[in-house]
């Protein structure tokens, strides 16, 4: 019927198939000649069933997001699973790969599902910031109940071909050839006879739904959302389809998605979709990778040892240094410990652990590394500390081996001038935990080699981390815009802001927590370390550290943890310090308004990033957002702070930049050239190509 569908026979079976590669997204091109189809085969009395398959590796693995927020091409996704219920024949889904979204949102229009064992099936709408706008929430609880089909749908997670055939999804699972299966599975239902109950029918999961449970539910999935309206909507639409009739339920989930789609939330969200796909891409044409069977890692400490987790996780044997077989075996053990922790709370087997386990040889002997392919450094952050650790590595490492360095500030370009294969050297800067955090900065040397960047990008995809290529300075992308975004936070505590009062600006920004609750739980003595290095001072911080107060790992920082808690609860002492402080220093307190920190902390940041892409550090504003959302803990709902800057408006930062580089005369305030450029354009303009 086109180049996207064809429709074969199998006896009194119609197999429509779908070809709309790479994912088979249920693209305006494809919605036309599936309705088509559909029509034709209800009308066509010879047709007894209709199974509907996917070619290629996955079935529709959703809608197409680029459509969103554009005018609908009729039909859309709602018109065609109508047109589907309407079928009194059988009508069977066979599912394979992924069915997510609206790919499962047709199968739902289906009479009956069935799946592959490898099939995956969920609607992850809620991560664009969105519902499922195909009757997804109305349908969906009609077979697994509401509850369950609550945590899918505001967790965005799909689950297994053999969790939604226990739950009542999936009508059958198969191995082997998912076609003939399907043929003959609808081929034994239109033997038997119907009639055939559509979904939208159906109220199996319905009948005993414990609304008290639901809403209880609900309201802490809502807590949980920090501020995201789409977790919210979800649950409201979820609830309709149990005490609302179907269509004014379907109604309801419509006029949801209609408002999400416009926000921007669900603005921002689309934009870290898409900016996470373009920050994979680098200039890398016609280059070969190099092979990475064997990984080692220098350091079995915190750093090191999540690291080397991250690389067994993916699947790869590691061989994990350490100067002293004592400090080898505490890095071991903390590594089982992690993982039992893991087993304990149910995200992983006993059976899995030992395999994880097995993938770890330890040693005191660098030659031993001779055999890897890859080998990362995690050692002391110390300039000297760590050209020794490559001068080492030259003599074993064997040609061809990516030398990698862990460093969060470093000039990786000085490291490599100082060994003879400045091409084979990268950086790696993994977020602690780095077995957990997703954000990998992959940093390109002046003399990094093409292949053996490509190859660690490749790899960081491998082992489920979202990478993003950065160029040379001090602290990169990252730390570089966290040090202009702290750069007034104690100026504001000696002004008269507290701690806690600056902390919950940033929460109800949306961060997971704000600055000085997240300097006491990294620690303290990290900062200060990195400050003596640069012969800089924070005299708050600093005093803190001079009294041992490291924050969480020592009980005391900016805030008190009492008998182990997490929790921070306000100091006096610390408040009498920055007091007695701003007293010496002849500072009078003032209150401090939550839009004055915003412009203090935020609006420094995003002046800093916009300098980073004129320095062609960054190849794109989306790329740094990705390295704040996924690192930094940036809210997702605002897209990172470039996003948010158009967001905000570029000429009001800069008019409020002005306002307090001209009452303070700091450089961090002086408002970067391209930030003037997006105020008048609207768009960022990318630096040189890293």
């Amino acid at each position: 019927m086109s180049d996207f569908l064809r429709i074969n026979r199998d006896g009194g079976v119609a197999i429509v198939t779908i070809d709309n590669p790479p994912v088979n997204a249920l693209s305006f091109h494809l919605r036309e000649p599936l309705m088509q189809a559909l029509v034709e085969l209800r009308d066509d009395a010879s047709v007894a069933a209709v199974v509907i398959v996917c070619a290629g590796r996955t079935f529709v693995a959703g809608a197409d997001i680029t459509e969103f927020g554009k005018p609908v091409q009729q039909p859309d996704l709602r018109a065609i699973v109508a047109t589907l219920e309407s079928i009194t024949k059988s009508t069977v889904a066979a599912i394979h790969g992924t069915a997510l979204g609206g790919g499962l949102e047709l199968a739902l229009g289906c009479h009956f599902r069935v799946a592959d064992t490898g099939a995956k099936l969920g609607l992850p709408e809620v991560k664009l910031g969105l519902l499922p706008g195909g009757g997804g929430t109305v349908r969906l609880p009609r077979l697994v109940g509401a509850l369950k089909a609550l945590k899918m749908i505001v967790s965005g997670a799909p689950i297994s071909a053999t969790e939604a055939h226990a739950a009542g999804l999936v009508d059958a699972v198969f191995e082997g050839d998912l076609t003939t299966h399907a043929v003959n599975f609808a081929r034994e239902l239109a033997r038997k006879g119907g009639p055939f109950t559509p979904v939208r029918d159906r109220d199996d999961g319905l009948k005993e739904t414990d609304l008290a449970a639901l809403d209880a539910e609900a309201a802490d999935l809502a807590r949980k959302a920090r501020g995201l309206d789409a977790p919210i909507a979800c649950a409201l639409s979820v609830r309709n389809a149990v005490t609302l009739p179907f269509d004014p339920a379907l109604a309801a989930e419509r006029a949801l998605f209609v408002k999400l789609v416009g926000s921007d939330q669900s603005r921002a969200q689309r934009h870290l979709f898409f900016a996470e796909r373009e920050a994979a891409k680098i200039s890398a044409k016609d280059v070969v990778k190099r092979r990475i069977a064997r990984i080692g890692v220098i350091g079995a400490g915190t750093m090191g040892g999540g690291i080397a987790m991250a690389f067994a996780n993916g699947g790869y044997p590691v061989t994990l240094l350490e100067t002293s077989h004592e400090a080898l075996q505490r890095g071991l053990a903390t590594i089982d410990k992690n993982y039992s922790v893991s087993v304990t709370r149910g995200s992983l087997t006993e059976d899995a652990k030992r395999q994880r386990l097995a993938q770890f040889t330890g040693s005191t002997d660098y030659a031993d590394l001779a055999d890897c392919d890859l080998i990362v450094e995690a050692v002391f952050e110390d300039m000297a500390v760590k050209k020794e650790v490559f001068g080492k590595l030259e003599a074993v490492a064997k040609p061809g081996a990516i030398l990698a360095t862990n460093t969060s500030y470093l000039d990786i370009d000085e490291i490599a001038a100082s060994t003879s294969r400045p091409q084979d050297v990268v950086g790696l800067h993994f977020f602690s935990p780095a077995n957990v955090m997703k954000l990998l900065e992959i940093v390109r040397a002046q003399r990094t080699a093409p292949d053996a960047l490509a190859t660690v990008v490749d790899l960081a995809r491998r082992i489920g981390k979202v990478a993003v290529v950065v160029g040379v300075c001090h602290g990169f992308v990252g730390n570089r815009m966290l040090a202009a975004r702290g750069s007034e936070s104690e100026a504001l505590l000696l002004e008269g802001a507290t701690p806690r009062q600056i902390d919950q600006v940033f929460t109800d920004f949306g961060w997971p927590m704000g600055p000085f609750q997240m300097g006491d739980l990294a620690g303290l003595d990290i900062g200060w370390r990195n400050r003596k290095a640069q012969g800089l001072t924070a005299v708050i911080a600093d005093t803190l550290c001079e009294q041992g107060r490291f924050g969480q790992k020592t009980g005391k920082g900016f805030y008190l943890y009492e008998n182990g808690s997490r929790t921070p609860v306000p100091d006096p002492q610390v408040e009498a310090l920055i007091r007695a402080e701003a007293d010496e220093k002849g500072i009078a307190p003032r209150a401090i308004s939550a839009e004055e920190i915003i412009e203090r902390t935020l609006y420094p940041l995003i002046n800093e990033g916009a300098k980073i892409l004129e320095e062609g550090i960054a190849a794109r504003a989306s790329d740094i957002d990705i390295v704040w959302v996924n690192g930094y803990g940036f809210p997702v709902g605002k897209g990172g702070p470039m996003f948010w800057a158009g967001l905000e408006g570029a000429g009001k930062i800069i008019e409020r930049l002005e306002y307090w580089h001209q009452r303070t005369g700091k450089d961090v305030f002086k408002p970067a050239p391209l930030l003037k450029t997006m105020a008048e354009t609207g768009s960022w303009e990318a630096g040189a190509t890293v």
